[in-house]
């Protein structure tokens, strides 16, 4: 499956380990993500490592992600413009970066999780009490 989805889209390792350390070049330097991922994150290596493996996985199928992304993101201050400019600087990256069947691929899966990840992030917060659950 892995060597379809390469083939079909151009995708590989290092397209998606550029595509990684671009796009968190471009959060770290953003007015808006830079401060929230800079109070989290000390050591970058290990995070850029796990997101290329989270990136090989979603884009790639290979399986080479395991973790957990709503507990990580449910402490963060994030509201729904946080990931708009999320995935604005993520389209924008995977233009630059990859083929454009490679970007449309990855693109369609950042939409989708980021969405997801939204809706979880929001009804773990109203779980906790903590903002009122969109219902």
């Amino acid at each position: 499956m892995t060597a379809a989805i390469a083939d079909a889209t151009g995708l590989d390792e290092d397209i998606l380990r550029e595509l990684v350390h671009r796009f968190y070049t471009r959060v770290r330097a953003d007015t808006m993500l830079g401060p929230i991922f800079a109070a989290q994150i000390n050591d970058w290596a290990p995070h850029l490592d796990r997101m290329i493996a989270f990136w090989s996985s979603v884009a790639l199928m290979t399986g080479r992600y395991h973790g957990r992304p709503v507990p990580a993101h449910t402490p963060l201050p994030l509201t729904a413009e946080h990931f708009e400019r999320w995935l604005a600087l993520f389209r924008e990256t995977a233009h630059e970066i990859c083929t454009p069947e490679g970007a449309a691929l990855v693109i369609e899966r950042a939409e989708r999780i980021a969405r997801s990840l939204q809706f979880a992030v929001t009804e773990a917060r109203a779980d906790a009490g903590t903002i009122p659950a969109l219902r």
